[in-house]
């Protein structure tokens, strides 16, 4: 059964008092920033109300003629009757062939599939929480997250299963078994999602974030905080110039913001075009080649795609729209993409786990203000605060970014400190990102307060590197910190203090490290040093830690 997090007020969002500056979006009165856009109404709190209940009341009857879902490899197609059909008897199937009930977390480990999407919307039907990692996990990483999570059944396939820990009850989604129970239905098995009565405070998915600290952490959303996003999104959604609405989902589903747009492009009626292992195996030139063969009109893109498809050939008619987020973009590559697609919107965003979108770009006007994350989206309200003293701070301002808005996630479960230290008493969650409002209302996110560093998109955990690092027996002591890096955005780099008269090499030290982790958090630098800054506490000076790049062999790197 899931965890209940202690929930913090995500859904404290007020609408906007009297001496709200229409320009900036701050308000003097509550020296908070208050969102620019409408406010999106959302159903009462108390109703009960799923998310896939809400989504499919939100689709034309008769549904869309165009496909729910479509493999951008082999060109498969789900319709959308034949997605809510097959919902429908994976919902009946899982509750009585398999047991599962309200509250029981379903642990997922597979790559991107048709059946993805369609196990998610099945098990959040009924009251059961999503909980995906990413499939290049390791073993041993994989059971840390089933742990957190408290996962008492795994979805995986034939390459994965094996990484799931001995005695978890594990349905493989590429064997008959489960294709019978998305066809089980007939036999009277299933049962209609928006018939279950749900309530919106219930989780929906855990998700596993590193936060502020650099610990992996089980972050409670509940079916709320992801009505309140599609809501919005079904509010700002406009009609594509040419065709229908086709969206290339480059993001993995397990990724927080993948798992979004999957469950929200079927709120809004798209057509999803998933980038399957096929398609992904080929790099951005096959990501390319597929938002080309299907003429998609929106896609998500990672920095280092929208970089990368600045340099490729290629014929983009129908695109209009790229949402890129997940870690900084640099200036040079935003501009450089605008001159090569003049007529695609780049939208960027910023975001979290935690806190769902906190702004993004909306339009080509504010496409334009490259180097921001957009305006802070609707129905979300943001404070920056001075990081020492806890202050509210006022437009142009650099501080802390906190957010409060009915897309907050309820908690960590099971971690009363994680809690503590990331929700103040008023229900604000830390981001941990030094931001600044300009006097336009654009949201421009300068540096990290957090520890995490961010490879490609990527969340690697520097804690958790240097856990590893400290298991070789030549290693006295090590700490693992950010390096700028155009392509990734970040690399992990490490530094090591090596056992005296120790002949490893920084070879060895990668290698060791690579055989233990994904490939994403793999160590790319070891730099030798004499000693790692910590403070009286044993703490780990990170600030200072840049001081030893700075002044070791940075040519090197």
């Amino acid at each position: 059964m899931a965890t209940s997090a202690p929930a913090a007020s995500a859904d404290a969002f007020i609408a906007a008092p009297g001496g709200v500056d229409g320009r900036s979006g701050y308000c003097e009165a509550t020296r908070t920033f208050r969102s620019l856009r409408p406010p999106v109404p959302l159903p009462p709190k108390d109703a009960p109300l799923s998310f896939p209940a809400f989504a499919f009341s939100l689709l034309p009857s008769p549904p869309p003629a165009h496909p729910a879902l479509l493999d951008a490899a082999t060109g498969e197609a789900v319709s959308f009757p034949a997605f809510r059909s097959q919902v429908r008897a994976l919902a009946g199937a899982l509750r009585s062939r398999l047991g599962l009930q309200r509250g029981d977390v379903a642990f997922v480990l597979a790559p991107a599939r048709l059946d993805v999407p369609v196990l998610y919307f099945a098990l959040l039907s009924f009251g059961a929480v999503a909980s995906p990692a990413n499939p290049a996990l390791t073993a041993a990483e994989v059971a840390r997250l089933v742990a957190l999570s408290g996962a008492s059944v795994a979805f995986a396939v034939s390459s994965t299963a094996a990484k799931v820990p001995a005695g978890l009850p594990t349905v493989l989604l590429d064997s008959d078994q489960f294709r019978s129970f998305l066809r089980s239905e007939g036999r009277g098995e299933g049962l209609a999602p928006e018939k279950v009565a749900v309530r919106q405070s219930e989780t929906a998915a855990i998700q596993h974030s590193s936060g502020t600290t650099g610990r992996v952490k089980a972050a409670a959303l509940s079916h709320r905080n992801f009505i309140a996003m599609a809501a919005g999104s079904h509010a700002l959604a406009t009609k594509p110039r040419h065709g229908c609405n086709r969206m290339l989902l480059g993001a993995p589903m397990f990724h927080s913001l993948g798992f979004y747009f999957a469950l929200k492009a079927v709120a809004l009626g798209q057509t999803t075009v998933l980038v399957t292992d096929a398609v992904a195996r080929r790099g951005v030139k096959g990501v390319v080649e597929a938002a080309e063969r299907w003429a998609v009109t929106e896609m998500t893109a990672s920095p280092p795609v929208v970089m990368a498809m600045a340099k490729e050939p290629c014929v983009l008619e129908a695109l209009e729209r790229v949402v890129c987020g997940g870690a900084p973009l640099p200036t040079t590559a935003a501009e450089r993409f605008r001159l090569r697609f003049p007529n695609v919107d780049l939208c960027m965003g910023y975001g979290s786990t935690e806190a769902g979108g906190i702004s993004l770009m909306i339009g080509r006007e504010e496409c334009s203000r490259i180097g921001s994350a957009g305006r802070v989206s609707e129905n979300v309200e943001v404070k920056i605060v001075d990081h020492v003293t806890g202050e509210p701070l006022s437009v142009g301002q650099k501080g802390e970014l906190l957010v409060r808005g009915p897309a907050v996630m309820t908690g960590y479960v099971g971690d009363d400190v994680a809690n503590a230290s990331t929700f103040d008493s008023e229900g604000w969650l830390k981001t941990g990102d030094l931001c600044y409002i300009d006097q336009d209302g654009f949201l421009f996110v300068v540096d990290r307060l957090k520890e995490l560093i961010k490879y490609k998109g990527y969340q690697v955990p520097p804690a958790e590197l240097e856990l590893v690092l400290q298991t070789l027996p030549e290693v006295v002591d090590a700490a693992v910190m950010p390096y700028p890096h155009e392509e990734a955005g970040q690399i992990p780099i490490a530094l090591v203090v090596r056992l005296p008269g120790s002949k490893i090499t920084e070879a060895q030290v990668m290698d060791h490290v690579a055989k233990r982790v994904a490939p994403y958090k793999k160590i790319r630098k070891v730099l030798f040093v004499d000693s790692i800054p910590k403070s009286p506490a044993g703490k780990i000076l990170r600030w200072q830690l840049a001081n030893n790049v700075q002044y070791s062999a940075v040519s090197r790197l």
